[in-house]
């Protein structure tokens, strides 16, 4: 329609039974439409609802160590870290101190590091190694690559998979029935106390 004053504007909007809402205050001149409000103000909810659903929830596991952990116990807690990065899931890894172990904190410095080096292919550390009290915490997130695998491998199997559904039925001829069990346990006799 092109550049309109105000008041002839406003006159074509209430021609047509419109509202006349401006849609670009900050353009030179501002830019305005006809349209129905109620419904514009109903699409753009709706528009903010669905921009909610589809939002990426971020998720923030935790790992407790100890500083003075058996080999076998970090390798399981760094499988656990590793699940979660590939899961696209960040990992707040939490050293906690106890008693003597607090004025030793280089230790629980280095398993961090040791961590971190260990995962780099999978994450970054996204908050470094700092003291907090008793606690010195690392906050681990995964590589881009990682985390949009993840989201297309969990929208491939159609969201979180129910484990109820997974597990097949039993074979209906490998179950025994009711009353054959009742009866064998009523004799109370086996084959090696019956010889006797």
């Amino acid at each position: 329609m092109g550049i309109v004053p105000l008041e002839r504007a406003l006159q074509l909007a209430a021609d047509v039974d419109l509202d006349l809402v401006e849609v670009a205050p900050m353009a030179r001149p501002p830019v305005c439409k006809l349209m129905d409000f109620g419904k514009f103000k109903y699409e753009s909810a709706l528009k903010a609802r669905e921009a909610r659903r589809n939002q990426q929830q971020t998720v923030i596991k935790e790992m407790k160590l100890r500083p003075k952990i058996d080999p076998h116990d970090y390798e399981t807690k760094k499988g656990h870290v590793v699940r979660f990065l590939k899961a696209g899931d960040k990992v707040k890894v939490t050293i906690m101190f106890r008693g003597r172990e607090q004025s030793r904190p280089e230790l629980g410095y280095r398993l961090l590091r040791r961590l971190e080096s260990e995962i780099t292919d999978l994450g970054y550390v996204e908050a470094a190694p700092k003291q907090d009290g008793r606690n010195m915490i690392m906050v681990l997130a995964p590589h881009r690559a990682v985390k949009a695998s993840a989201v297309a491998a969990t929208a491939s199997r159609g969201g979180p998979r129910d484990r109820a559904a997974e597990e097949p039925a039993a074979p209906a001829g490998e179950t025994p029935a009711a009353g054959e069990t009742a009866a064998a346990g009523e004799t109370g006799t086996t084959a090696e106390t019956s010889g006797q």
